[in-house]
């Protein structure tokens, strides 16, 4: 009789195919939370096969700071509309505008921590109840404390210390009015599972991750791509490097590398060589140690 095996991908992609199906059968008005990343291209990617040959049934939720990389909302739209996928998106630049936020100044400032507010006012007012993120725990040391289903209070706030017990794979959604969860269908996968599963599955991701000439400019030990939203300070000179990015954010804080991965089967190499998490490049992280889990507690993604 022979036996059947399941490589570590594939227990991963059972796993990650778990808690989709969980979060569909619990929650009442779902969506993935889509940067235009490489995890959350995976999470849809997931979702597809999740509930495959039906639609996937989640929209699709972009908080636009309105400094993405241009690349990302081409991809973003184009991915969308290929599924036929529902495409919601929250304005940061219209939490600005009603005065919902005050924009930051000087030389790092950012868009980033804005996305918090207009990320809660958009869940508010579609009535989300779970919002499917592709946060992982090898990422940083505030997402190694999430569950599959992070339960957030009716302020939109994240107590890390007042999560519920996940025993036997069980889920709990139950949640009181106003409250909602986030749903991490991706929390044991590595930045090396991930690249190997998208080279195994030939996903489609934006040109931004691999190797590429590009303008940048050399600021907190990181190659800040050159845009309309980048302001030049003293001694920093422009320059034309070949570089790729491990995470996609914001424009003025999405440090490059210089790499000459170019192929999906050269980014799996290069990764497996790195000994620098993909957020080391994020200047919005190296604002103080516990900089990613103030943001968590305050509703961020």
């Amino acid at each position: 009789m022979s036996k059947y095996f399941l490589n570590y991908l594939d227990e991963l992609e059972s796993e990650a195919i778990f808690v989709l199906r969980e979060v569909w059968a619990q929650f009442e008005n779902p969506v993935i939370l889509f940067s235009g990343g490489k995890d959350s291209i995976l999470v849809t990617h997931l979702a597809h096969k999740a509930f495959y040959p039906a639609r996937v049934p989640f929209p699709l939720l972009h908080i636009d700071t309105g400094h993405n990389f241009p690349e990302t909302i081409e991809f973003r739209d184009r991915l969308a509309s290929e599924k036929g996928l529902q495409l919601l998106v929250g304005s940061v630049q219209q939490s600005i505008d009603t005065g919902r936020v005050a924009e930051e100044r000087g030389k790092n400032a950012t868009r980033n921590i804005l996305q918090t507010t207009t990320l809660l006012d958009t869940i508010e007012a579609q009535k989300i109840d779970c919002a499917i993120g592709g946060g992982r725990r090898d990422e940083e040391k505030a997402r190694a404390k999430e569950r599959f289903f992070s339960h957030r209070d009716d302020f939109g706030q994240w107590d890390p210390k007042n999560q519920r017990p996940e025993l036997w794979n069980l889920f709990n959604g139950k949640q009181f009015e106003g409250e909602h969860f986030r749903a991490f269908p991706i929390s044991n996968w590595t930045e090396m599972d991930v690249w190997n599963y998208l080279l195994r599955e030939q996903i489609d991701i934006p040109s931004l991750y691999f190797a590429h000439e590009r303008q940048v400019v050399w600021r907190n030990d990181s190659w800040i791509p050159v845009s309309d939203h980048l302001k030049l300070e003293p001694g920093e000179a422009i320059e034309i490097k070949k570089i790729r990015f491990r995470t996609l954010g914001d424009i003025t804080i999405t440090g490059g590398i210089e790499s000459d991965a170019d192929t999906l089967e050269k980014i799996v190499t290069e990764v497996a060589a790195m000994r620098q998490t993909e957020r080391g490049n994020r200047t919005d992280d190296k604002r103080s140690e516990s900089a990613m889990e103030d943001r968590k507690r305050e509703g961020y993604f």
